[in-house]
């Protein structure tokens, strides 16, 4: 399983990850649009145990997410770069590491697409795509 180390962007945070089959899902739901301020996020879905802080300590806030449940967002406290998430609907032991910030990540595919509902109408789809999330 390859690791990867992510950083944000003023560098006072940095971790790593494995991530078994590297590749990104995009997500253009509502909210990752405006967290990124971009047409969509990076992501990959991995174990909690296989992300690990090496630099620096993140800063937690939550949302309610479109499922009802809440979704704890960590960023660096210094320049509010999103690392990762944890969807609590997905269970305790499951997070969204955003793959944007991996190094390396410029050679991932595009896996799945999620919340292709709500794509810009001028965006291409570029992998699978379900209208909000795969069924589980």
């Amino acid at each position: 399983m390859p690791d990867f180390k992510g950083r944000c962007h003023c560098g006072q945070t940095e971790w790593t990850v494995q991530i078994d089959k590297p590749g990104h899902i995009f997500c253009h739901c509502d909210a990752c649009k405006i967290l990124s301020g971009g047409e969509f996020s990076q992501n990959a879905l991995i174990p909690k145990s296989k992300l690990h802080a090496t630099k620096g300590d993140f800063k937690c806030y939550d949302y309610l997410g479109d499922s009802g449940h809440p979704v704890h967002c960590y960023y660096c406290a210094n320049c509010t770069s999103h690392a990762y998430h944890h969807q609590t609907v997905m269970g305790p032991d499951t997070v969204l590491v955003r793959t944007s910030l991996l190094e390396g990540s410029k050679d991932f595919p595009v896996a799945l697409e999620v919340y292709g509902k709500n794509r810009l109408t001028w965006q291409p789809e570029l992998a699978e795509t379900f209208e909000t999330v795969p069924p589980s």
